[in-house]
């Protein structure tokens, strides 16, 4: 009893300083998890060298004398609409790009750690015993999502993310290994959340660089979220077409899928688009076109500098692209855009790409080129080249 009791009352508390869902899982390697191995020997991994980490086969690995796991989610919906919903936007005179939804806002990083700090400072307050507990948001070597399905939180979908039925997928996800005893969410021999996908690809379907290998198997090299954020160097030349005006992630395969249509929306002024705010310079006032990160202007994206980038981005989990990769993005982004000739935005985007494509920076060089070419639009050969 003493055990249960130590779970309810850490939920409770994780619930007052604001997630929306709180469970406990035995810290143990979790079937999945011995998937991993084989997933990263056929490459699906791509670049992402830290998910090689072997820590990541058992959270036992990451700490000490662990016993238990804590996992939260925090929902992010903000109420805008969804990326699918936007097909207009993307043939506008003015072409805008698509920052994937959980970028809109304050860095979920910084907003998750400060309230699983709290949790951890009230769980030593409350018991004087010692133990270790080390919190965890996207950065280490724990697989959030699996332990999630231990603790109750909902199923692994077929696009990878975790579904719980009331709240769909829009979650950030927290975890506190801990040597703490705790008793589990799930009672012993009691399976995790049901798979509710059916017989629904829809998410599959939809993915347009078809980054699904198969129904739960993500390969990463194929996805845009790995292309736009972690890919530092070219994006695939065949890749780019199906890219279509994204520039930070994807949501495609989220904002398709069933249980995300009725997903309650979040209040939290930390997840809703971030507006940008006008700066001086050289004496006049600079307008960035991007009012908010909602669908901003892509001619606003492409011609940023990287001291604008620094200050527009700190504190938003955009900056984990860099500079070099939201620019080589929405290069890529303008070269799939719609823009009529003659309009009166396309002559400043073709003077704006050909400046990139004369660059130093090479891969924003060559992204600028391929968006000319797609544009159809000439341009003067790089320097050296015949």
């Amino acid at each position: 009893m003493e055990l249960a009791a130590r779970t309810r009352w850490i939920c409770e508390q994780a619930r007052g300083v604001g997630f929306g869902l709180c469970g406990v899982a035995p810290a143990e390697a979790f079937p999945e998890l011995a998937q991993v191995s084989a997933w990263l020997e056929r490459g699906h991994a791509g670049e992402m060298n830290y998910l090689r980490d072997e820590r990541r086969l058992d959270p036992r690995l990451a700490l000490d004398g662990a016993r238990s796991v804590i996992v939260v989610a925090l929902n992010y919906n903000a109420p805008q609409p969804y990326s699918t919903e936007q097909a207009g936007v993307h043939d506008a005179d003015s072409p805008r790009g698509w920052v994937s939804r959980y970028a809109w806002g304050d860095d979920y990083h910084e907003v998750l750690r400060e309230k699983l700090n709290v949790l951890v400072a009230r769980m030593h307050a409350r018991w004087p015993e010692p133990f270790e507990a080390r919190a965890y948001v996207d950065t280490g070597p724990v697989i959030e999502r699996v332990a999630a399905k231990y603790a109750g939180l909902g199923w692994l979908a077929k696009n990878t993310c975790l579904i719980n039925e009331q709240l769909g997928s829009w979650l950030f996800l927290g975890v506190i290994l801990t040597s703490l005893q705790l008793e589990a969410s799930l009672a012993p021999g009691e399976p995790p959340a049901a798979d509710l996908c059916g017989n629904c690809t829809l998410c599959l379907d939809a993915c347009p660089t078809q980054a699904f290998a198969a129904p739960y198997v993500l390969d990463a090299r194929r996805c845009i979220s790995y292309l736009t954020i972690e890919l530092r160097g070219a994006i695939p030349e065949e890749l780019r077409p199906a890219m279509g005006n994204a520039v930070i992630g994807c949501d495609i395969c989220q904002d398709v899928c069933p249980w995300n249509r009725k997903s309650p929306v979040t209040t939290q002024a930390a997840f809703q688009p971030r507006r940008i705010e006008p700066q001086s310079e050289n004496g006049k006032e600079k307008m960035e076109n991007g009012a908010t990160l909602f669908a901003p202007e892509l001619e606003w994206l492409a011609s940023l500098s990287q001291e604008e980038f620094s200050r527009i981005f700190r504190g938003s989990a955009v900056k984990r692209a860099k500079w070099r990769g939201l620019v080589r993005s929405a290069c890529v982004a303008l070269g799939n855009a719609r823009i009529a000739h003659g309009s009166e935005h396309r002559g400043r985007i073709v003077a704006l790409l050909e400046r990139l494509a004369a660059s130093d920076d090479t891969p924003i060089a060559e992204h600028a080129r391929w968006a000319m070419e797609r544009l159809g639009a000439p341009h003067a050969s790089p320097q050296g080249s015949d």
